[in-house]
């Protein structure tokens, strides 16, 4: 099996690559006997973003269904969604604040896969509530969770985003900035917050996912790109077989899961269970159940209706047309 790991990062040049694992032996034929298929997936260095693919490399998922696959890590979603539409992804994986790009005709969603309870907007010391954010500084990685859990709390407080000085920021460069006191506020996430609260450790934590989930749902899910979806069924099929078996793993073995995400991206075993601890871990019987009456559509039209507020899309999009939910119910047969 080809297992090959690549890091892109956003630089003022365009996008840096770096090949951090090489390859092994082509993966063998399909149980049917067809030709492997080739798959470049993205994916985020956390546990949402990364614990199927460790699952799927160490339980040889990838061999058993035919796939030769090449990870590559990125900072957010919006830049996976990029690749895909440019064909140097095949699939990826987003957060929340992500899902209005789909919505939008940029990709389908074709598995949902935890529900976040990550987000945050913190802020420096001595502030104590969201209004007092009017006229400070606030940084936020534009069209993530980050940015979607700032709007929300703003709009809760009775204010928007003109009311606070926003600088758009990568995530990097929002833990340096909340750590040296540059900026006063930030919508960000975990585990990032927690190296800022190692170096800032009475953070104020402003507003969490758990505000607002009586009216908005945050589900991460794994997008593919719309060739992929309309030209290539077969690779379609073998990939979200491989995150079915790797979804059941994850819930039924939740310990593991945290170690095996922490060594495939050469993480802290206990950043990762502190990240794990923000995320609803869904099986695959919730899952198929979710989808098949409908729950999954609402959370997703519900996140249409934000994005249609927040001025992300003009009008509201029925989830049937971007959320292929028939597709990952027939990857069980």
């Amino acid at each position: 099996m080809r297992i090959t790991r690549r890091l892109i990062g956003a630089v003022a040049a365009g996008l840096a690559l770096a090949v951090v694992a090489g390859c092994g032996a082509g993966a063998p034929a399909a149980p049917d006997g067809t030709a492997p298929v080739d798959v470049n997936f993205g994916f985020i260095p956390d546990f949402n973003g990364t614990s199927l693919l460790a699952i799927a490399e160490d339980q040889g998922l990838w061999e058993k269904h035919g796939v030769n696959v090449t990870t590559t890590s990125f900072t957010n979603g919006p830049l996976q969604i990029q690749a895909l539409g440019t064909g140097d992804l095949d699939f990826g994986y987003i957060g929340p604040g992500a899902i209005w790009l789909p919505a939008s005709g940029q990709a389908k969603i074709v598995a949902v896969n935890t529900l976040g309870r990550a987000d945050r907007v913190v802020a420096q010391p001595g502030i104590g509530s969201i209004a007092d954010l009017r006229g400070r500084t606030v940084a936020v990685p534009e069209g993530t969770s980050g940015d979607m859990i700032l709007t929300l709390a703003l709009q809760k407080a009775g204010m928007a985003k003109a009311d606070v000085q926003l600088v758009a920021m990568e995530p990097a460069a929002i833990i340096t900035a909340l750590s040296s006191k540059q900026v006063d506020a930030a919508g960000i996430w975990y585990p990032a917050l927690a190296t800022v609260k190692q170096r800032v450790p009475d953070l104020v934590e402003l507003a969490t996912n758990q505000d607002f989930e009586e009216t908005v749902a945050f589900p991460t899910a794994f997008v593919a790109g719309n060739d992929v979806v309309a030209g290539e069924p077969e690779k379609v099929e073998r990939v979200l077989k491989v995150l079915r078996e790797a979804i059941a793993s994850r819930a039924a073995n939740p310990a593991q899961a945290v170690q095996l995400t922490a060594d495939f991206s050469a993480l802290d075993p206990a950043q990762v269970q502190a990240d794990a601890a923000n995320v609803q871990v869904l099986s695959l019987d919730e899952l198929d159940r979710l989808t098949r009456d409908g729950t999954i559509n609402k959370w997703f039209a519900g996140l249409g209706d934000y994005f249609v507020g927040a001025g992300k899309l003009q009008a509201p999009v029925d989830p049937a047309q971007y959320y292929t939910g028939d597709l990952f119910l027939q990857a069980s047969e």
